[in-house]
This record gives C-alpha cells, sequence and structure tokens, in this order.
C-alpha cells in the first residue's frame, strides 16, 4: 500500500482508532495483522518470504541465548542466521547481477531484512535480551510504518516500545498529523513535479541543451531527497500517532560542508548500520592507514550494492568511498583530526562544492545503465549551444523554494517538534495550507516512492 493514495487515508485513520480502542494485551495483535494487510497490498506471496526471515533470526535469537555460555554453538547459530537471511536477499536480489532472472524482488527485502539481522546481532552481543514472543518479535520486523522504506529500526528502540502501553494523547496524535501532512508534501508536491522534468531529460537528454540537462541533475537531487524524506517523515508519523518514537533519517544533508558530513545526515538508519555491524567490527578507524582506507571502501562497496543489483550502484557506492579517503587521508597521515570548518564562507564554498560532487555521483545512481550516464554526459558537452527545454511549469519551482528554505531553518529540529512550539493558529495554519497545497498542487502523474526498489 502506497503512503500517497486513498487506500491509506483510509487505513491509516482506521487502524489508529482501532488501535487505541483495543486494550493493550491485543494491540500487537491488531498492528501486526494491518502490517501484514499492508504488505499483502503489493503481492500477498511474498509475504511468505518475510515470514522465512522472521522465522530463522527469531530462532537464532533464542538458541543465541541458550547457548550463551558456549561460544562455539553460540557463533555457529549466529552465522547461520547472517547466513541464512542474507542468502534469500541473495536469491531475489542479486541474481540479476550475474545473469538473467525473472525473478521479482519483493518490496522493502533489503529493509527488513538489515532490520532482522540487528536484532540477531544485538542479542550475540548481549546488548538485547532475545524476543521470546513470537507476535511481537514479528511485529519489530513488520511494523507496518518503516516496513518497506525504513528507517531501520534497532531492537533497543522499536521492539522495546512495543512492550510499553502507550495511552492516547492528543499531542502525539497531532504531532503524527503534522508530520504525515509535511511528508506528503515533499513527495506529492515537490518530489513528483519534479520527476516529470527529470524523467523527460533523462529519457532523451540528446534533444536538450547543456543548461536543460544541468537543472535536471539538480531536480534529481531533490527529487530524490523529497521522495525519501517524504516517506521516513510519513513513517514516523504514523508511529507517532501510535505513540511510537522512530529514528530520524535525515537531518538537512544538502548543507553538508563535507561528504562525510553528508553521511551522517543522509539516510542516517542504513550509515549508522553499516559503522555499527561492518565498519566497527572490521577494526573502524582505529587501525593501520591502509586497513582504515580498507574498511572504507568495503563500507561504501557494500553499501552500493544494498542499494541495487547493477554496477552503477557499486561503482556509485564506491565513489563515495574514495571521496571520504580523500577527506579523511591528510589527516591520517598527519595523525590528526580534521579541524571543523570555521569560516561562515569557507563552510559555504565547501557545501556548494559537496552538494555538486553528491548531485553528479547521483547520475549514475539514476540512470538505467552506464550507457545513459555516457549520453548524459555527451549531450552536457556537445549541446552548449541548443537551448531547448523540457516544459516545467511555475509549481515545482515555487514549492522547492519554499522546501529548500523550511530545510534550512528546520535544519537542527523536526518538523513536528517546531510546530508544537508554535501559537495553535500558527500551527494549524501551516497544517491547513499543507494539505491545501498537497490536494490543488500535487503532480497530476504518480510515481512510486524510489526507495521501494531496494
Amino acid at each position: 500500500m502506497l503512503f500517497n493514495s486513498l487506500s491509506f487515508m483510509i487505513f491509516f485513520p482506521v487502524v489508529t482508532l482501532v488501535y487505541y480502542l483495543l486494550p493493550f494485551r491485543w494491540r500487537w495483535c491488531w498492528l501486526l495483522a494491518a502490517s501484514c494487510f499492508f504488505y499483502m497490498w503489493f503481492k500477498p506471496v511474498y509475504i511468505l518470504i518475510l515470514l522465512v526471515t522472521i522465522l530463522i533470526d527469531y530462532t537464532a535469537g533464542l538458541m543465541i541465548h541458550r547457548y550463551r555460555l558456549q561460544p562455539r554453538k553460540r557463533k555457529g547459530w549466529l552465522v547461520a542466521s547472517i547466513v541464512s537471511t542474507l542468502s534469500v536477499l541473495f536469491i531475489f536480489k542479486y541474481q540479476g547481477l550475474f545473469y538473467e532472472t525473472n525473478i521479482l524482488l519483493p518490496i522493502g527485502l533489503s529493509f527488513h531484512t538489515f532490520q532482522s539481522l540487528s536484532y540477531v546481532i544485538e542479542v550475540y552481543r548481549g546488548n538485547q535480551r532475545p524476543e521470546r514472543h513470537f507476535g511481537f518479535y514479528s511485529l519489530y520486523v513488520m511494523f507496518y510504518p518503516q516496513l518497506v522504506t525504513g528507517p531501520i529500526e534497532r531492537p533497543q528502540n522499536l521492539l522495546r516500545q512495543l512492550h510499553i502501553p502507550q495511552p492516547f494523547q492528543m499531542q502525539n496524535l497531532a504531532r503524527g498529523v503534522m508530520l504525515i501532512l509535511f511528508g506528503l508534501f515533499a513527495k506529492m508536491v515537490v518530489a513528483d513535479n519534479l520527476a516529470v522534468y527529470v524523467d523527460q531529460i533523462y529519457a532523451q537528454p540528446d534533444q536538450y541543451g547543456s543548461a536543460a540537462i544541468a537543472l535536471g541533475l539538480f531536480f534529481y537531487s531533490f527529487q530524490i531527497y523529497c521522495d525519501f524524506f517524504g516517506y521516513s517523515t510519513i513513517a514516523l508519523g504514523c508511529a507517532k500517532a501510535m505513540g511510537y518514537d522512530l529514528m530520524d533519517n535525515f537531518r538537512a544533508p544538502y548543507l553538508s560542508a563535507s561528504v562525510g558530513e553528508f553521511w551522517h545526515r543522509w539516510h542516517i538508519s542504513l550509515s549508522t548500520w553499516f559503522r555499527d555491524y561492518v565498519y566497527i567490527p572490521m577494526g573502524g578507524s582505529r587501525v593501520k592507514v591502509s586497513r582504515w582506507m580498507f574498511n572504507i571502501m568495503v563500507v561504501f562497496l557494500l553499501s552500493g550494492l544494498w542499494h541495487g543489483a547493477d554496477w552503477t550502484y557499486v561503482v556509485w557506492g564506491g565513489m563515495h568511498g574514495l571521496l571520504l579517503l580523500v577527506e579523511g587521508l591528510p589527516s591520517k597521515l598527519r595523525h590528526r583530526r580534521p579541524r571543523a570548518t570555521s569560516s561562515l564562507h569557507l563552510r559555504l564554498l565547501r557545501t556548494v562544492a559537496v552538494f555538486v560532487v553528491v548531485t553528479l555521483l547521483w547520475t549514475i545512481f539514476r540512470a538505467e545503465g552506464f550507457w545513459q550516464v555516457k549520453q548524459l554526459a555527451k549531450a552536457f558537452v556537445h549541446n552548449t549551444g541548443l537551448h531547448s527545454m523540457p516544459d516545467i511549469q511555475w509549481v515545482p519551482i515555487l514549492f522547492l523554494v519554499v522546501f529548500i528554505i523550511v530545510d534550512i531553518l528546520l535544519c537542527n529540529t523536526r518538523f513536528d517538534r517546531w510546530c508544537i512550539r508554535q501559537h495553535p493558529v500558527v500551527r494549524w495554519a501551516v497544517c491547513f495550507i499543507l494539505a491545501f497545497c498537497t490536494v490543488a498542487f500535487a503532480s497530476v502523474e504518480t510515481f512510486p516512492f524510489i526507495y521501494f526498489q531496494f
């Protein structure tokens, strides 16, 4: 079920209302059933794949705890869990990387696979007690707000909250609705309107001038940001309406003054997952320079591969890894920490430079293959005298500017936290404007969320 669909506009209030009407002991049943319905809306049979992952990691968690005094068996169950869960991911996602396949990718497979693995790893590390209630564990993996596109939660946060009775609080419901409205605005008004222009540029780049292509690349940077930010914000809102707090997934990433900072602000739940479960276990930064370089590249190549079974994603991840090495290597060789950017002008220049580099790399991410990257580059270089541009309306330009301004103003907070501090008249006026704009200026074309394919 899509967050930007009429069916969800019915699903959300019904699920939330019944959730609060039920006594606590039955709420997990209702949420699990609702989450199954939400997932099966796309393709019912794929819930069986999700069930396999749940069974594997639920059993592994119990066995790891049972053999906590027998390191060999304990580690064996951890390895069995990781190999089995990743095998499911490989079968359905990565076969096409090596040969042609007609297997369709289940929605959100990479997200709930990583969330399930985080549980097993945390149980192995002793940071999380194994969940003996199969229903609660299933709900932790399948919690509908973040089931399909994250954020990728940890058991210490979400699983713990599922066991706590959540009394009805009007403020939670209000904050949830605020987040949902803001997320729908970012997706339907900003991202989807930009997508119309971007798709035209990528479809026939040779038909347009250099300026049009540059604008298309710029628009895609904000299309993918508003699209994914929109989904994550709606997910936060759905959970908050029922009293649950999910982790923030974005913190104004395009204000970053370095590629490293960008990855601290972009898709935070994924970058911290790789940091905690891959980078640090490999030694992190507390190793020799050569090993640190190896660790960085492994993490970013895996991050690229996580995004999709195509070599364009691997190259995209590898390029980000190389940029991080270029940024960090001088301070590593001098054995000093990099100095923070002190001058406002210098930080502004670095922020612009990072945005340009990230935008250029998004071209590889968005392209259907390296042939399309080459086609875009060729058209950009040779069509300098060509002034043709796709039709572009005022709506995407206006609302993109509005979104950028809001993103800058809220760089140190979150939309609902800002709203709740305002006078009620201001608060509800903002919500009314968001709702009106979403209805009145949403793109005529409906686009699926970009990260659904991962």
